[in-house]
């Protein structure tokens, strides 16, 4: 296994957990982790406010593979499809950290980070005042306490603020678990929210960047695989699943 590259905020989940990326089929995930679809709900004026958990899955074997081509039949699990569907497997490389490329964000109080490149439009950062507007006026508690949440209710990773002050990051402590991201307010199914720091790796060991939260591709048409880069909001892919909004809501508190 490669030396293992540790975004600034995450932690490595345990040893049990982990996902290798399969160079031209599905993700294979150890440990077992919780798995759960997670619907991106609406406040009230219909913008992305909060995560809440749909149907859970159970893990079929040790591993389980799970479909990232986009075709299988038995989401979310891979059925095979990806041996005869039209898609493209092609992986990024594992050496790039998420900061190398990412904007800065200057405010009195906060610096907030963004690398588009990861963005899955999940459009937590528009509520209120956008995060970059929020992260600027910062000086004024509320919009400080805004803009953190938003910047730290973004899935992938995109967006992170960071206090002044300390020079640490705030982010929301996962265990290590899975969500199957859904999009209902744009008819949309998104991708595979990793959470909690699990090591994600492809067949040859090469570990890409340890995060706490990060995005992975499930429609098979990212440009920026393994990684989600919002293209299912554009072509409106749909995984098929059942479930429905019923369960835990992400928990409000930063650390």
């Amino acid at each position: 296994m490669s030396q293992l590259k540790i975004e600034p905020g995450s932690r490595p989940a345990e040893a049990q957990f982990g996902i290798t990326v399969s160079e031209a089929g599905p993700y294979l995930v150890y440990g077992r982790p919780p798995l759960a679809e997670q619907f991106i709900m609406p406040d009230s004026d219909d913008e992305s406010w909060y995560f809440q958990e749909g149907r859970h899955f159970s893990a079929q074997a040790e591993p389980t593979a799970l479909c990232r081509c986009g075709h299988s039949r038995r989401q979310p699990y891979c059925d095979g499809s990806h041996r005869t569907a039209e898609w493209d497997p092609t992986l990024g490389s594992p050496d790039e950290r998420l900061l190398e490329r990412a904007e800065t964000v200057e405010g009195p109080a906060l610096t907030m980070t963004d690398n588009p490149r990861y963005c899955v439009f999940a459009r937590f950062c528009h509520p209120h005042g956008d995060a970059w507007t929020l992260t600027e006026r910062s000086a004024d508690p509320e919009a400080r306490r805004l803009a953190i949440r938003e910047a730290s209710m973004c899935p992938s990773g995109r967006l992170t603020a960071w206090d002044k002050r300390t020079g640490r990051p705030y982010e929301f402590r996962f265990a290590p678990s899975l969500g199957l991201i859904e999009d209902p307010t744009i008819g949309a199914s998104s991708g595979l929210w990793v959470r909690g720091g699990i090591p994600v790796r492809r067949e040859d060991g090469t570990v890409y960047e340890v995060r706490n939260r990060v995005v992975l591709c499930r429609c098979g048409r990212s440009e920026n695989k393994p990684y989600c880069d919002g293209t299912h909001a554009a072509v409106k892919w749909r995984d098929g699943l059942s479930g429905e909004p019923a369960g835990e809501t992400l928990p409000e508190e930063v650390y």
